[in-house]
């Protein structure tokens, strides 16, 4: 009898408990299928992006590597527009940059690099664009510019490439120190030799002049002046002397004729 009881109110105090807490338990259940459900259409939204984002992609770099620019665009457009938190759409600007160099179309590309940099991309890709920034502005002669976007980048797998085009832009600044400084960085990185061509920025260290030669003698002047002040004095002090000589000169033949 004691265990019927028992047994009932077993009972009693579970319909009690679900009577208070059973609407707690049946949201969160279903909020944790809703979510569930919303993680699931997300991941499946996201991968349909991704697979007609690489689709796109493809058909750019079919457009880049034939040349044809205007379907080039079109397709670049479109992946910026719709598929612009994916990878393919900083992809996409990298193939129009070297599109546009290939058609000598220099500030389309910059423009296009510049705007990359400026986007969400990872940090990978923006050090790509970084570099052929770089370049392009190192082909057009802007020193300044370059060094305006690569001093104080820090990156492992790209410092050597970034000390080379420095030392590249100093030298045409005439900042041969800093110039000599950027090559060293680059001989001197253990990776170098798989980004840049070494032997090729120790010639440069060794063509760079010596950084005294880059400044004018400014001693010079004051050398000049030194030496014409005791030339001077010694004129001033040697003029009695050599005066009195010709007078007598010129009097010992008189005496003489008398």
């Amino acid at each position: 009898m004691d265990d019927l009881l028992s047994e009932k109110e077993q009972i009693e105090q579970i319909r009690s408990w679900w009577s208070e807490y059973g609407g707690y338990v049946i949201g969160g259940l279903g909020l944790g299928i809703a979510v569930l459900a919303g993680y699931n259409y997300y991941q499946s939204s996201k991968l349909e992006a991704q697979l007609e984002g690489s689709a796109m992609y493809e058909s750019l770099t079919q457009h880049v590597v034939s040349g044809s620019l205007e379907e080039a665009e079109v397709v670049a457009s479109e992946l910026g527009e719709k598929y612009a938190d994916t990878s393919y759409a900083a992809q996409a600007k990298l193939a129009m940059a070297r599109l546009y160099m290939d058609k000598n179309r220099d500030q389309d590309a910059i423009d296009v690099l510049n705007e990359l940099l400026a986007s969400p991309a990872d940090e990978a890709t923006r050090n790509v664009a970084r570099a052929r920034l770089a370049r392009l502005l190192a082909y057009q002669g802007k020193s300044q510019e370059v060094v305006d976007l690569l001093e104080g980048q820090e990156s492992e797998a790209f410092a050597a490439i970034y000390n080379e085009l420095l030392g590249d832009a100093y030298y045409a600044l005439g900042r041969i120190e800093d110039a000599q400084a950027a090559y060293q960085r680059v001989l001197l990185d253990p990776i170098a030799q798989a980004t840049v061509d070494q032997q090729l920025v120790q010639w440069k260290a060794l063509d760079l002049p010596e950084p005294e030669a880059q400044a004018p003698a400014a001693a010079e002047p004051e050398a000049q002046e030194s030496v014409d002040e005791p030339m001077d004095e010694v004129a001033v002090g040697e003029e009695p002397a050599t005066e009195e000589p010709a007078v007598d000169e010129t009097v010992e033949p008189s005496e003489a004729e008398e």
